[in-house]
């Protein structure tokens, strides 16, 4: 019987309430949403290879039956081990198994599996730790591989998938035009969806992706027309051209000749009909805040307020400070509102709001908690504006009577991608650095040399200095292996070769309160190594942090790096990034070889490097599920195109074939992380 997408996923055999709650976790929640949960990676296991032939510490399936079990052994509390002898008819191998004494004990002689793992050992007696085991199947092709939660196996999800796959078999409606798709060639979202999840075989997954990828793009760029056509209707708080002789004259430094363009591109905005909506990007440390800081005297001078949603409560005290320094000598009175301040406090800032007595108030998301009110709010400003949701946005909006927005980013990205992932926004570009900023000196150096690069970070330590140590998981994930989580490293490294330093760790699965204690201890100098993933990236000023040092630095885009090493040479003296690795050396040379963010980004899409543009999902945005800003450009071309010739057709989406279309663009806009 064909279920509807909408259906709860709790009523699919085999998941129930318990096991809904932890596909919340993945964000599903009906049998839409697992449909349209793809995998992360696949398993090639159509080529099996012989024992005899297997690569050395690769992974890779073989064919082979158990020939012996031995009893289990008890290594410790907690873990034991199993030895299985298997054959694939020319040579035996051992299969040693972890705590899976059910895995074992299901296995049966005279029974062909495929054992699936790293092959080691010697030519003699080749061995396999731990393999993945399923039945053979000669017709296997790819096994998906889906992200996973504590409590969910990749069985499960691909069960629960089959299922879904089966009951929704004509009800899943294609939301592309049938015209567009046989013009480019695409297949049909059935087709499509089935062969994303259990594909035929490389050319089918192919075809598959192409068509997803496509979709989600062309869903995307028409959701962002829609925001901007949405922008552009509205009349902004009207202002008046005020000189910035004043302004700049207070200021201790001499603005550079782009940081003055940019500000003169966003007064001409301020003084426009419709509301500003403009996005300031620029390398990191280019001097964004001097024009945030111009950009709310001019809207004071026009008599309104002004307000700054910083991603943290640290990063919004270090703007707080920053702000107040430039422009309290000019009378602008400057407030601070954050989660974490007191009852009595919170209550009084919030009256000196509504009262006018506040011109600018810096915060975080508590900027939009209810009870927040304006005066008269004419100006918002969002730093990183990817790390913030199109809700959370719009809602600091609706505080004001439609004020005028501006966007600061440190993440410079290509022009043609700035119009997709702020395709709402107008885009200034500061080019020029400040006098005066260190470049940081960037080294990439092997495994082997780990520990000359620690004795080096020691010994800025001991001088009084501040370090990070960077590595890309929190968790050990089933395929990679070999790879040291944050936690694990900094425990090591308190124990070991820092165990006389006050080590401190940081990741993105610590609650909010930890992870503002912890930076807060560690720009307080409290904490002299911090082991961090990259939550780091967009981070707080710690101009005594002088070294970093990136582990697995080939599995970030150098974009990301770039970002990463922005977290140093903030200070005036030297400043040093060591990048460990022992591959992807041509990639990595460009980020050795140059500061310049936007160079690096050009490079990261003309090398079609790996992994999002921001390193992990970029927030603020609807959600990509399978689309890479970076490796997809050329659909993404093929998408805007086609979204503009369709918008022009069919502006608001209202003809009938569109309809389906049309819930897509909604569901996407609504569905915007929050």
């Amino acid at each position: 019987m064909s279920q509807s997408l909408d259906t709860p996923i709790r009523y699919l055999k085999g998941v129930g309430e318990k096991r809904a709650a932890l596909y919340q976790k993945l964000g599903v929640s009906t049998i839409g949403d697992l449909i349209r949960y793809y995998p992360r990676a696949y398993i090639d296991l159509s080529q099996p290879q012989a024992v005899a032939d297997a690569p050395y510490d690769r992974p890779c399936a073989v064919v082979a039956t158990v020939i012996s079990k031995s009893g289990e052994q008890r290594i410790r509390r907690g873990l034991s081990l199993f030895k299985v002898k298997a054959t694939d008819g020319a040579s035996d191998f051992i299969i040693t198994f972890f705590n899976a004494k059910y895995t074992v004990e299901a296995l049966l002689p005279d029974t062909p599996y495929i054992f699936y793992g790293r092959m080691g050992g010697k030519l003699t007696r080749r061995e396999m730790s731990a393999p993945m085991v399923l039945p053979f199947d000669p017709s296997r092709g790819f096994l998906a591989v889906y992200p996973l939660t504590a409590g969910l196996t990749n069985r499960s999800i691909a069960a629960g998938v089959a299922q879904a796959l089966e009951l929704v078999q004509g009800s899943v409606e294609d939301p592309l035009p049938d015209a567009l798709r046989r013009r480019l060639g695409l297949c049909h979202s059935v087709y499509a969806l089935e062969n994303i999840h259990r594909p035929a075989d490389g050319h089918a997954l192919g075809l598959a992706r192409r068509r997803l990828i496509f979709e989600e793009l062309f869903v995307l760029n028409l959701a962002m027309a829609s925001i901007r056509t949405g922008n552009r209707g509205r009349s902004g708080a009207p202002m008046r051209a005020t000189a910035f002789d004043s302004f700049y004259g207070s200021l201790p430094f001499e603005p550079t000749g782009a940081q003055r363009r940019v500000i003169a591109e966003c007064a001409a905005d301020l003084c426009a009909a419709a509301p500003m909506n403009r996005l300031v990007q620029g390398d990191v440390g280019c001097g964004k805040t001097l024009v945030g800081a111009a950009c709310a005297w001019f809207a004071i001078q026009n008599g309104y307020q002004c307000a700054m949603m910083a991603p943290t409560e640290i990063l919004a005290e270090q703007h707080r400070r920053t702000l107040s320094s430039l422009l309290e000598p000019l009378g602008v009175r400057v407030g601070l509102l954050t989660g974490s301040m007191k009852a009595a406090e919170k209550r009084a800032v919030r009256q000196s709001l509504a009262a006018g007595e506040i011109d600018l108030i810096v915060g975080t998301h508590a900027l939009i908690q209810d009870g927040v009110e304006f005066a008269k709010l004419g100006l918002v400003i969002t730093d990183e504006q990817h790390r913030f949701g199109v809700g959370q946005r719009m809602a600091l909006q609706q505080k004001g009577e439609n004020p005028h927005v501006l966007v600061m980013s440190a993440t410079p990205i290509p022009r043609t991608l700035a119009l997709i992932i702020y395709g709402d926004l107008d885009v200034s570009v500061i080019d020029e650095l400040p006098r005066g900023r260190q470049p940081v000196h960037t080294y990439v150096i092997d495994p082997p040399k780990r520990r000359r690069a620690y004795g080096f970070l020691r010994r800025y330590l001991d001088e009084g200095r501040q370090g990070y140590v960077v590595c890309p998981l929190v968790e050990q994930g089933e395929l990679d292996l070999g790879l040291e989580s944050a936690a694990e490293y900094a425990a090591r490294l308190s124990a070991q070769e820092f165990a006389h330093y006050r080590v401190g760790l940081l990741h993105g699965k610590m609650k909010p309160a930890e992870k503002e204690k912890v930076m807060r201890a560690f720009s307080q100098g409290e904490i002299q190594l911090l082991v961090a993933t990259t939550v780091i990236e967009v981070g707080v000023d710690v101009p005594n942090a002088t070294v970093m040092l990136i582990e697995n630095a080939e599995r970030f885009g150098l974009s990301q790096l770039h970002q990463l090493r922005g977290r140093i040479g903030r200070g005036g003296g030297e400043s040093f990034c060591i990048l460990v690795t022992d591959r992807d050396l041509e990639r990595l040379a460009v980020i050795r070889g140059t500061t310049d963010g936007f160079r690096i980004s050009e490079e990261d899409l003309r090398l079609r490097g790996p992994g999002d543009f921001f390193g992990s999902r970029q927030h603020g945005l609807p959600q990509l599920k399978i689309a890479d800003m970076l490796t997809d450009v050329s659909l993404l071309r093929e998408a805007q195109d086609a979204a503009a010739e369709l918008l022009a057709r069919d502006p608001k989406l209202t003809r009938p074939e569109h309809a389906a279309l049309r819930a897509q663009v909604e569901a996407m806009i609504s569905n915007a992380e929050v």
